[in-house]
């Protein structure tokens, strides 16, 4: 699973052929113990939690990087490598 981006402790994961269980445009957060998937469209939580802050910045990260978050979704569900995309700063 790659990671696309990381910031302040929070790490962004694209898995390959990850349109099955969700079957939504999402990505994948990790911050410490906590695990969440996150719609890109809305930034609504699908499974998984982390805390209210962290998610506020994945949020905010998402909103921002839309464009380039779609066009990754497009590649890891062909299979193909994703690109990086730069953090929250």
């Amino acid at each position: 699973m790659p990671t696309i981006s990381m910031f302040f402790g929070i790490l962004i994961l694209m898995y390959f052929y990850d349109d099955k269980k969700h079957n939504v445009p999402h990505i994948h957060a990790e911050f410490a113990e906590y695990q969440a998937s996150i719609a890109i469209q809305d930034g609504s939580l699908l499974s998984g939690g982390l805390p209210a802050g962290k998610m506020k910045l994945v949020q905010a990260w998402i909103e921002i990087h839309k464009e380039d978050l779609l066009a990754n979704w497009k590649l890891a569900v062909a299979g193909e490598p994703v690109f990086k995309i730069d953090p929250l700063k």
